[in-house]
């Protein structure tokens, strides 16, 4: 991952007001929403999508990120994390996105 960020970096203003939707899929519904966002024919681990608008209650709706289970389950076995692990390390990485920070390859 490249640490720098990109120019559409979201202006958080207020750091405790911030929301995330965070939701577990599996690799049908990853496959899915890759297939339609990504132009992706494979499931992946975890996406990111940018919302960056400030809600009707005042907070500031950063973005959702979808996690599937299925591979952080597969993943978990892989890098000897248990899932709990795995999962926290899946949204921590679609937050880096939601706030700029991407895979030096992404456009």
């Amino acid at each position: 991952m490249n640490k720098e960020t990109n120019s559409q970096q979201p202006e958080i203003k207020d750091l405790n007001n911030v929301f995330i939707n965070v939701s577990l899929v599996r690799d049908a519904q990853m496959l899915e929403l890759n297939s339609k966002y990504k132009n992706k024919d494979y499931p992946t681990d975890v996406l990111s999508f940018n919302i960056n608008e400030k809600m009707e209650d005042g907070k500031f709706y950063l973005g959702d990120i979808v996690v599937n289970i299925e591979q952080a389950e597969r993943q978990s076995a892989e890098y000897g994390n248990d899932l709990k692990h795995e999962i926290a390390e899946l949204v921590e990485h679609g937050v880096l996105h939601l706030l700029g920070v991407h895979h030096e390859h992404d456009e």
